[in-house]
């Protein structure tokens, strides 16, 4: 019985990094798009959006089915549990890449407003931490989920410095408000992403630990 069990969590397992694999790729193509100013690169990460939204629903269903077959208890029962809360902060994620490409295709069409330096860096860093998070769910690491919690940090930080800095352009030059709204759209995707992403990361410390740990700036 327990054999069995295992090879359907396993399973799971793999269809969720699968999942955290999918959306990084939408995250770092979003951010190259942005880089190149590339609309075709972007056009790939709309695309793919669908498989993510394909994926959650079978991951989704697949979690429950376990659940109402196998009397999960413990650390088991709070794996389970972590994919299914997992699930919509994942899928919302790749959103959020989606909406950054959709923006890259409107940006496009014009001569860029600057370099696109610090944005394309938030993506690069947004990537860096769903490795995190494939490490964490893959290995039970708790120290690769502590770290992408850290991580989120700086993409805050990154997300206040882009905002000052397009705030400026548009005091300066109101010619240049249109494009700098947009930035700044991209700019709350990435912050937004993150956040998903920190919210995973507490599942995961749940699932390993038993405890719901947060950040303290979480709590107010």
């Amino acid at each position: 019985m327990r054999e069995a069990l295992e090879r359907e969590l396993n399973k799971l397992t793999e269809e969720s990094i699968r999942l955290i694999s999918l959306v990084r790729e939408m995250t770092e193509k979003s951010a190259e798009a942005l880089y190149r100013q590339d609309p075709r690169l972007a056009q790939e990460v709309i695309a793919q959006d669908e498989q993510v939204d394909t994926l959650e629903l079978k991951i989704e269903s697949e979690a429950i089915t376990l659940m109402a077959r196998q009397q999960l208890v413990a650390s088991d029962l709070r794996f389970a549990l972590t994919v299914i809360k997992a699930l919509t902060d994942l899928e919302r994620a790749g959103d959020y890449a989606k909406h950054v490409a959709e923006d890259v295709i409107l940006l496009s069409k014009e001569p860029p407003l600057k370099n696109y330096i610090t944005l394309p860096e938030m993506g690069r860093r947004l990537t860096l931490m769903l490795d995190l998070l494939a490490k964490a769910l893959a290995e039970r690491d708790l120290n690769a989920a502590k770290e992408l919690l850290r991580r989120d940090d700086e993409v805050d930080g990154l997300y206040e410095e882009v905002t000052r800095e397009l705030l400026t352009y548009m005091m300066e030059d109101p010619r240049t408000i249109s494009k700098a709204l947009t930035l700044m759209r991209i700019a709350r995707s990435y912050e937004r992403l993150g956040d998903h992403l920190e919210n995973v990361a507490e599942r995961v410390l749940y699932w390993l630990t038993g405890k719901m740990e947060k950040k303290p700036e979480d709590i107010y």
